[in-house]
């Protein structure tokens, strides 16, 4: 019988010491979330990267508008675009900060859909940096310009898809 006790006490303080309490899961699942969520925007922003060329589309008032952008780029975990704020299109971005943007890959035959909302970042830093990573932006701006505009994608989910595969989706 105390043999029995033993066991059954040895169990539960093994159990006690192995399973995790409900915080601990919680930090350890966010944790994870948040890995998840850094590896879906570094595949975003290698995609944008390997097109070269996107398209953002806007609204204005009730009429869609679309150009291209060409550069994004990844700083202090969050994925940013960049454009000036005379231009028509920052003008409709801070009106409506949702956004679209369509990437399609050199062969025709993939692209990705990205859409969320846009906010923008007025951290000296930050515009410094995005600048550094791409220099030829150089010539027309600087960090500290007032007319320089950087934001960050939030509540993001790319859809990555093509006419031989099934649409793939990943958020962050």
């Amino acid at each position: 019988m105390k043999k029995i006790i033993f066991m059954m006490a040895s169990l539960l303080m093994f159990v006690g010491c192995t399973t995790k309490k409900p915080a601990e899961a919680n930090n350890e699942n966010e944790l994870i979330n948040e890995q998840l969520m850094q590896e879906n925007m570094k595949e975003v922003q290698a995609y944008l990267k390997e097109c070269s060329a996107f398209f953002i589309a806007t609204v204005d008032g009730d009429q869609p508008r679309v150009r291209p952008f060409g550069v994004s780029e990844i700083i202090d975990g969050r994925l940013y675009i960049m454009t000036g704020k005379r231009k028509d299109v920052f003008k409709q971005m801070a009106a409506n900060s949702k956004f679209e943007i369509c990437a399609l890959k050199p062969s025709g035959a993939e692209w990705m859909r990205l859409s969320g909302t846009l906010v923008n970042d007025e951290t000296l830093a930050v515009k410094e940096e995005f600048l550094n990573r791409n220099e030829e932006l150089k010539s027309m701006y600087r960090a500290d310009d007032d007319n320089m505009a950087v934001l960050y994608i939030q509540d993001a989910t790319a859809r990555f898809c093509s006419f031989s595969a099934p649409e793939r989706k990943v958020t962050f």
